[in-house]
């Protein structure tokens, strides 16, 4: 068994509150688990209304396509009109 960790820290320029940022986060969070079936939360920044911190999760036998589906995460979240990835991180286990 492999684990591939991604953890992404972006920018929710649009965001004016805690309120707007949850909803602009759980709306990328949807999309995410349900294209890819993989665990992710929100690891950080939480108290800032612009920032966050996601920690995604991906589980499977083979390495490289943990890769390739941290590759499909990473070029799915750059797409979103309203954040904008700042730095992101892989680990596999």
């Amino acid at each position: 068994m492999e684990v591939g960790i991604l953890i992404v820290k972006i920018s929710i320029g649009e965001a004016s509150s805690l309120k707007e940022k949850r909803r602009i986060l759980k709306s990328l969070i949807d999309v995410l688990k349900n294209k890819f079936n993989l665990s992710i939360a929100e690891v950080g920044e939480q108290n800032k209304w612009q920032v966050a911190e996601l920690g995604i999760a991906v589980v499977g036998n083979d390495k490289s396509y943990l890769n390739r589906v941290i590759e499909k995460v990473v070029d799915k979240i750059e797409t979103k009109k309203d954040i904008v990835m700042m730095d992101y991180e892989v680990h596999f286990w």
